[in-house]
């Protein structure tokens, strides 16, 4: 049977490619899609401490059972529809953003953005990519909006990022929350963009005047399983 592989961030820099079609034996796990790269790719053993895993679009471990067609993501740590969530390539309004979310019974409405900057650790930028696991991201970040609705108590969260080519000055993601009171929003706003950096498949590439990198990632948070052994602080290119 066949499996497809995508490869993302530094990954398909490593591979050469974003994807491809893979024949398996039948009862094959990821494991053994793994076992095949690390004999093609002996850099891959390097990076399999740190990675995640999927099978059509969902985290899963090591052991999980392929199927044909399954389509399988080796994702390295991340930087990630019109409904909570929205992945978009052109600048992100934020202020038509804010006009849809806000209700008269919100008491506060909290807009975060990330900004392009033009520099990392002394170096100078030019510009930024973006790249997503783009199903995977959208169903990540409708799940994280969902979850701080139920936890922090606030009445509707709006998340978009931008994918591409960003600029100096542009908005990368923007993140909206409204709640009847500051102190829910404020908590819920935080912990939403600490919780996408961490969890959601979206990569970022910084390029410099003296060339490009795969920016670090933060480790996956340690219910998502990795390539290889147990969960670990360790971080990887993204």
């Amino acid at each position: 049977m066949r499996v497809r592989v995508l490869f993302f961030g530094v990954l398909k820099d490593l591979v050469g490619k974003a994807s491809e079609s893979l024949e398996v034996r039948d009862g094959a796990t990821v494991a053994d899609v793994l076992t095949h790269y690390e004999s093609s790719i002996p850099r891959m053993r390097e990076l399999l401490p740190a990675l995640a895993l999927s099978v059509n679009q969902h985290y899963s471990g090591p052991g999980a059972l392929l199927g044909d067609n399954d389509e399988v993501g080796l994702l390295p740590p991340v930087s990630g529809g019109i409904g909570r969530a929205s992945i978009v390539r052109e600048p992100i309004d934020s202020a038509a953003v804010l006009e849809r979310i806000q209700r008269p019974e919100d008491g506060a409405t909290i807009a975060f953005e990330g900004v392009v900057r033009d520099n990392t650790r002394g170096r100078k930028t030019m510009y930024l990519d973006y790249e997503a696991y783009e199903e995977m991201a959208l169903t990540q970040m409708e799940e994280l909006a969902c979850h701080a609705i139920d936890q922090f108590g606030v009445r509707d969260v709006a998340m978009v990022h931008r994918l591409g080519r960003l600029e100096i000055g542009e908005t990368s993601v923007l993140i909206v929350v409204a709640s009847a009171h500051r102190g829910a929003a404020y908590e819920a706003s935080r912990w939403l963009i600490d919780t996408l950096k961490r969890k959601v498949p979206i990569w970022k590439k910084e390029h410099f005047v003296d060339g490009a990198i795969w920016a670090d990632g933060e480790p996956f948070p340690p219910d998502i399983p990795r390539a290889q052994g147990s969960p670990s602080g360790q971080a990887a290119s993204k």
